[in-house]
């Protein structure tokens, strides 16, 4: 250590300015944590207060408000993104070790975390429900990371080291797969991470696909309708389509502005119904939430039913329950609910719509191992697949907000063919023969 060096290490405690980022990065962190695990509704300045030994009186020295906190959360979260790109950047010029790289950052950084050698950083779960300049600001940061690992994308397909695609769908899919990694990593042991992040690269690089060439399916989704045909004189039906209504509507707003900013005044205006009709039907927002969920999961798990006896095959399967969804999501038959509102539940609510969603995604797990049992998916970890592909899905919302979509099974044949073929360049079928 020079002499200057170990001067301003001397001098480090005295330093006020060191001392306040000091303890404003460790509030961010504790903030963060606790956001992912409760959810920010759940989630007091009371609770972060006594979880590092602070008064509240203290803690508003550095943040006034849980909305201006929430904010500050993420600009960090968004600040480490840009900053791990510019150190991959500044240490290779190859396209596909810097998108592999961003890739098995998420999963060492979350590690770090747990092992408490690293900050924890917030899901990007309630960017909705923030107030116009913040929102703007965040969304502005999030843009500007879409378009650098686009870029990357973009660059590998020009030197030909990536295959030909729409490099707006598969990044937007890359970036969504990712967006779930806080959640699901806490089921792999520790000692496991590595691998799940060697496994997620893998897939990503070379598919699920095992044959020559490219998948592409030959298999059309269903078409998009309610599948209800009812007479107007039966009351039980009007009501139980009167409901269902109310979850689509709040399935809407929840993924548009989040659980804190959404409300029920709202919803029952778009209706154009009255409050107490309204109310008739819905006792609460925390109730409508939580019957959005059941709504949702009740048609994705109509949409593996289909998926059965969709095609011959395990990949079939799959491809078709991913693009019937997406399909859905995007239509007026939907949207499904969005998991970021997840955390506004409580907890044996919240456990209860996982429990449901882990059998309904068990689903993918049976077609994985008849795909790999018939020769059209290549061995790989089946819960690392099942969650990159799940988190792609619920990101998939409004895809027409990221790109032009004149047809929208193609949209969704884009957005999954990175799941389906990798990113990696393939041998065509004939040169293998």
């Amino acid at each position: 250590m020079s002499s200057s060096e170990s001067s301003t290490s001397r001098a480090q405690p005295f330093n006020r300015q060191a001392q306040h980022d000091a303890k404003r990065t460790a509030i961010l962190s504790e903030a963060a944590r606790l956001f992912n695990g409760k959810g920010s509704r759940a989630t007091t300045l009371q609770d972060i207060a006594a979880s590092l030994g602070l008064t509240k009186t203290s803690l508003y020295y550095y943040v006034r408000t849980k909305e201006e906190l929430i904010y500050q959360c993420y600009l960090a979260t968004l600040q480490r993104q840009h900053q791990a790109l510019g150190e991959l950047e500044a240490r290779t010029r190859v396209p596909v070790e810097r998108i592999v790289g961003f890739l098995k950052r998420q999963f060492d950084q979350w590690q770090d975390a747990r092992r408490g050698r690293d900050v924890h950083l917030a899901a990007l779960l309630e960017i909705a429900s923030l107030n116009d300049e913040h929102r703007g600001a965040i969304e502005g940061a999030y843009i500007d990371l879409f378009k650098r690992l686009r870029g990357y994308l973009r660059d590998g397909m020009a030197d030909g080291s990536l295959r030909d695609g729409d490099s707006t769908s598969m990044t937007r899919a890359i970036i969504g797969c990712l967006d779930w990694v806080f959640h699901w990593l806490h089921s792999v042991p520790e000692d496991g991470v590595a691998a799940a992040a060697e496994q997620a690269a893998d897939l990503l690089l070379h598919g699920l696909y095992a044959g020559p060439g490219c998948y592409h399916s030959a298999i059309a989704p269903a078409d998009v309708d309610s599948g209800v045909t009812t007479s107007g004189f039966d009351r039980d039906e009007q009501n139980r389509l009167k409901q269902e209504a109310f979850y689509k509507a709040g399935t809407w707003l929840f993924n548009k502005k989040g659980f804190n900013g959404a409300s029920l005044d709202e919803i029952a205006e778009y209706l154009n119904v009255s409050k107490g009709a309204f109310y008739y039907h819905i006792r609460n927002k925390e109730d409508l939430l939580y019957n959005c969920y059941n709504h949702s999961l009740s048609i994705v798990e109509r949409v593996y039913r289909e998926a059965e006896h969709a095609g011959s095959t395990g990949i079939e399967k799959i491809d078709y329950a991913s693009r019937r969804t997406f399909l859905i999501q995007n239509s007026d038959l939907g949207p499904l609910i969005r998991y970021n509102t997840i955390t506004a539940l409580p907890t044996d609510r919240r456990l209860e719509v996982l429990a449901r969603t882990d059998a309904a995604n068990n689903h993918f797990l049976d077609f994985l191992a008849q795909g790999v049992t018939d020769g059209s998916i290549r061995a790989v970890d089946p819960l690392v697949a099942r969650n990159l592909l799940a988190g792609a899905i619920n990101a998939s919302m409004d895809i027409s907000l990221w790109r032009r979509v004149d047809n929208i099974d193609d949209a969704a044949r884009d957005y999954f063919d990175v799941f389906f073929n990798g990113l990696l360049r393939r041998e065509p079928a004939h040169a293998l023969e």
